[in-house]
Order: C-alpha cells, then structure tokens, then sequence
C-alpha cells in the first residue's frame, strides 16, 4: 500500500531517471518554432470563444495576487504539500502593510466573483488564469508557470447532480474535439497516423469503476491502464475515500463537492460530483489530465468535507463564510490546462516547447538529446 499512499498527491513522474526512460527517443515536432506560436494563438483564441459559448460564459479579469486575509487562495491538495508564495508589501513605510500570495489557481476567488459581478443561474465567468506552483516536481508536463482557463458558471440548487456534470463535461470535450479539428485545418501536418485523434465521445467512469478494475494497482497505474482501453475518459468523484483506504487522489475539501452520494449508471452506490478529463497522448505515451472540474460545495457538503479533513478551522475565512451563509452562488467549474491541451494538439513532448518557464539544467540537458527544445 505504500505505492498508493506515494501516489496520491505529489503530481509528475517523479526523478529524472524515470523521465530519461519515458521521453520518446524518435520525437520530431511536426511544426516549426514560428509556426508553433502561430498555432498556439489561433488556438488559444478558437478555445475561448468556442467555451464561452457553449457554456455561456463571459472573459473577465483574474488576479496573479491575492490578499492572505481573504482565504481565496487554492491549496491544490488537502495535506498542505503545496504552498503558495507568500510575500510582504511594506505599503505606507508598514503602517497600512499587506500579507499577499501568488495564486495557485483562480478556484475561490472565481466563485467570489459570480456574485461580484451579478451572474444568474446559467451565467457564468471564463478567465485567461496565470499562476505559480513553486511545489511541483519539473518534468514534461509539469511547470512552476502555470496557465488555466480557469471557468465558473452560476447554477440552481436542482442542478447539483451527475446528469448536469455529464452535459455540461460534454460541451468542453466537444470544444476540445473541434479545437483540434480547426488547428489541423490550418496546419494540415499535424494529422499523422502516429497519432490519432480524440474520440468524439469521452468514457465516464467513477473512481470506484477503476478501483473494483484494478484493485491491486496505484492511481496512476490505473488511469494509464484504463486508457488503453478507453482513450478519453472522465474520472467521476476524485476526493472521496475508496474501499481500499485511500482516495483516487487528494483534493481540497472547499471547492469541489467529492462526498456527496450518487448512483452509477448500474445503481451501485458511488459519492462526488467532480472529476478529471484525462486522456491517452498518443507522443509521450502517458496518461495526459486536461482539466480538473466539478459541482461546486454547498454549505452541507463543505462543512462534511472540512470535518473529515480536520480542517473545519477554515470557516473562519470570509469565502467560507459566504458558502455557509449563501451569500454567492451556488456554481460548477474547472480549470482546463492551456498548456496541456496546446501540447496535446500540436503534438509536442514537452510543456515546455508552448510554454515559457524555468527548467533545470538536468531536464532541458534530457531534452536536447532527444530533440525536444524548451522555451526559456
């Protein structure tokens, strides 16, 4: 069991041994640097108006900086192994000073700001999210920088349900599907039959389904063997503790809803109205997470989640308090990766040939011999 517990928060393979193995040896990108940007712009902007739409949603401004006071930060996990950045600003010579962080993802402060600016139920926000995860371990599709559509969308008491999850799952992934049928129109030589496309359809699968399939097997471990199986799935209650002790993987106890109880489509018991995205890169030959999502707590639920978690001391917080006393709105929402999903579609190896941010010498040494050229 001590794979399982290893397993469950820390994101990345792990050491750069293991990276060594895993890099394609054969890897050569089917466009050029100049021709890379020019795809990742068209693509950029082809996803946000395509998401917009199909779930209504409008582009706000997203803060890189938040108040420590005001509990909108996102701790990514629910063990404390990821912190933010933290930094004093001696504002007025420290009379009027203020204790401010990084956003690790725009979470909380999304849901702030549905009521900030008056969404109705079927309304809903959609920002270009820039973040700092100083905590990863650095490897081909992990990156201090971190860019996100980071997405919330208002909704009535009645769509809290795994119907209304599902729908609304299916509108990314047809955005998603399209996206790559739209850059391949404009740079035809990214369709190669090395890699073949995305299905039209996404799998779902609770996280009890994968556990009852591969008991005996790490999270990791069963999501790379179920790909092989289904090349798109949608992991459905990630949070939640399973029958052998552990949860498919951590998560913070006051956004998405993991605890609640639901029904598999067979009527077994399952619990949790979130889920991943994760599909099969048919490049790097791994699992591959586009975005973390979910129905978001209500005060029920996220009073359950932070008692279980020991963390009730956080109902002291002012975005707590506004889920307890129903201040904002009830909402569903994510974060899709935009550099995970720029990889994916053009074909690239690494984060880093769509994405500019820090490496270590021992990776960017790793990926030159293998004809992968990361931006600095």
């Amino acid at each position: 069991m001590a794979d399982k517990r290893a397993d469950l928060a820390g994101p990345g393979i792990g050491d750069y041994e293991e990276l060594k193995r895993v890099l394609p040896q054969d890897y050569v990108s089917l466009l050029s640097p100049k021709e890379t940007q020019k795809a990742i712009f068209a693509l950029k902007n082809f996803i946000e108006e395509r998401l917009c739409q199909a779930l209504n949603l409008m582009m706000v401004t997203v803060p890189l900086i938040v108040d420590v006071d005001s509990g909108v930060n996102d701790y990514l996990d629910r063990d404390g192994s990821r912190t933010p950045i933290q930094f004093h600003v001696s504002n007025d010579r420290d009379v009027h000073p203020v204790d401010a962080q990084v956003v690790q993802a725009a979470t909380k402060w999304k849901r702030m700001a549905l009521k900030t600016f008056d969404m109705a139920p079927g309304e809903g926000l959609c920002t270009d999210m820039r973040a700092v995860r100083k905590d990863y371990f650095l490897d081909h599709d992990h990156s201090v920088y971190v860019d996100q559509w980071d997405w919330e969308k208002a909704i009535r008491a009645e769509d809290r349900n795994l119907l209304f999850l599902k729908q609304t799952v299916n509108s990314i992934w047809k955005v998603i599907v399209d996206a790559e049928e739209f850059v391949q129109r404009l740079f035809p030589q990214l369709e190669d039959k090395r890699y073949p496309n995305l299905p039209k359809r996404l799998t779902f699968l609770h996280a009890e389904d994968i556990l009852d399939m591969y008991p005996d097997l790490p999270r990791k471990q069963r999501e790379t063997a179920v790909l092989q199986e289904c090349p798109a799935i949608f992991i459905i209650g990630i949070g939640w503790t399973l029958n052998d002790g552990y949860p498919h993987e951590m998560r913070a106890a006051d956004y998405d809803d993991w605890c609640t109880e639901t029904e598999s489509i067979d009527g077994r018991a399952c619990h949790g109205l979130n889920g991943d995205i994760l599909v099969w890169n048919p490049v790097t030959r791994r699992r591959h997470e586009l975005t973390s999502m979910g129905i978001r707590v209500d005060r029920e639920s996220l009073k359950k989640q932070l008692e279980a978690t020991g963390q009730l001391d956080f109902l002291k917080y002012p975005y707590h308090q506004a889920i307890v006393n129903q201040v904002i709105p009830l909402s569903i929402g994510g974060g899709i990766g935009q550099s995970r999903t720029l990889m994916l579609l053009l074909r690239k190896a690494h984060l880093g040939e769509v994405t500019v941010s820090v490496w270590p010498k021992i990776l960017k040494q790793i990926c030159a011999e293998r004809n992968i050229h990361v931006l600095e």
